[in-house]
């Protein structure tokens, strides 16, 4: 038995009440875009992605977006629960007794267009996990119920289970291809009016504990950049574009202003949420101090300094441009940059993002007076 596992039994035993706390939860259930993703497009065969993606944790690509661990894997880590299947991985073998993952890059929160990534939007998920629920109920009473409790989530888990959300990032990003800032500020209202919606339809199915993540700094990310980024006079100090951040912070703001809403109209619920956005722009404000040498440039890419990045090959592909056959490739030692393949960031930065979120200092409301000693400990 580890030095860890021995402390975490002595508290365990000796404090009860660290047992009960709030934030420990039978059961995850998760809804968001790639950020989040474990392997539902993927496992949807929309979109396959191959090595080095996952080699610096999981040796091989794990249908995340990453060369390892995402925020979500982290935090549950944390809560020392498993890491979440994905709802169309059927290939996987998964176990969804400690909960489902309905993320899927690429996914929005408005319904997908013809030209979306995704197909996956947050109503789709929502609906998914409305399908889920009363799959697993019906085959609980059924006959031989008692064998599936190694696999299924059991009825009251859906009650007490912690609902987890990180999405709108794509909303705001592909609007820019397409829209105006002043056109893209004006259409944040009906984003968030279609998170309501699926949030409510989670109640009203007997959900009562939300973690709601908000957007992180798009601005900052190497696509970005060098999509928007190739006038110097359209970049801030840290050398993101202006215009992305704008938007993610005004829908942040209103986001923040919704989670008010909703605490007050649900009172017999907790809801959380997380400043992403303040923990990745002082990752990418303070980079060198935090022990990273590349704050917007991408690991995994092609093209070299100062991004690393080309629209035309995604990390992993090999591919002929100018008649050229080139291969997007991983750097050397990817913990030393916090973005991974253009959009996503590394491991090393999830961890850290993760880390952050857990001293509680990032939520509201603050949640580092109610935390077990477990999430003290493993950070």
């Amino acid at each position: 038995m580890s030095t860890l596992t021995l402390i975490l039994t002595f508290f365990l035993l000796c404090f009860p009440f660290a047992r009960s706390n709030p934030f420990s939860r039978p059961a995850i259930f998760n809804f968001g875009d790639s950020n989040s993703d474990t392997g539902c497009l993927v496992g949807a065969a929309i979109e396959s992605i191959n090595p080095p993606y996952g080699h610096r944790f999981f040796g091989h690509p794990s249908g995340r977006y990453c060369d390892g661990r995402l925020i979500v894997d982290f935090l549950l880590d944390a809560m020392d629960m498993p890491f979440l299947n994905a709802y169309l991985d059927s290939l996987g073998a998964p176990n969804f007794r400690k909960g489902c993952n309905y993320a899927a890059a690429g996914s929005t929160v408005l319904p997908a267009t013809a030209t979306s990534v995704s197909p996956f939007s947050f109503g789709v998920q929502v609906n998914q996990f409305l399908h889920f629920k009363a799959r697993v109920l019906e085959l609980r009473e059924g006959k031989g119920g008692k064998k599936l409790d190694k696999y299924l989530p059991a009825e009251e888990y859906f009650q007490k289970g912690l609902y987890m959300f990180d999405i709108g990032q794509n909303d705001l990003a592909g609007a820019f291809y397409s829209k105006t800032l002043d056109q893209i500020l004006a259409s944040i209202p009906t984003i968030l009016a279609e998170f309501e919606s699926g949030v409510q339809k989670l109640f009203d199915q007997g959900a009562r504990n939300f973690w709601i993540h908000n957007t992180g700094p798009l601005g900052c990310l190497a696509q970005n950049v060098a999509k928007f980024g190739t006038d110097p006079s359209k970049l801030d100090e840290f050398g993101c574009v202006s215009s992305h951040n704008q938007a993610a912070k005004l829908f942040n703001l209103q986001l923040h202003a919704l989670c008010k809403k909703l605490q007050g109209q649900y009172t017999d619920s907790n809801i959380t949420y997380i400043d992403i956005y303040s923990i990745k722009s002082n990752l990418i404000a303070n980079y060198s101090r935090l022990g990273f040498q590349q704050p917007i440039m991408a690991c995994c890419g092609y093209g070299g300094p100062p991004l690393n990045y080309d629209s035309r090959i995604v990390c992993g592909q090999t591919k002929m441009l100018n008649g050229t056959l080139v291969t997007a490739k991983g750097c050397d030692d990817s913990s030393e940059y916090i973005n991974w393949d253009g959009i996503h960031y590394s491991e090393a930065a999830n961890q850290y993002v993760s880390s952050q979120i857990l001293t509680g200092k990032y939520s509201d409301p603050p949640f580092s007076d109610k935390m077990p000693f477990l999430l003290k400990l493993k950070f």
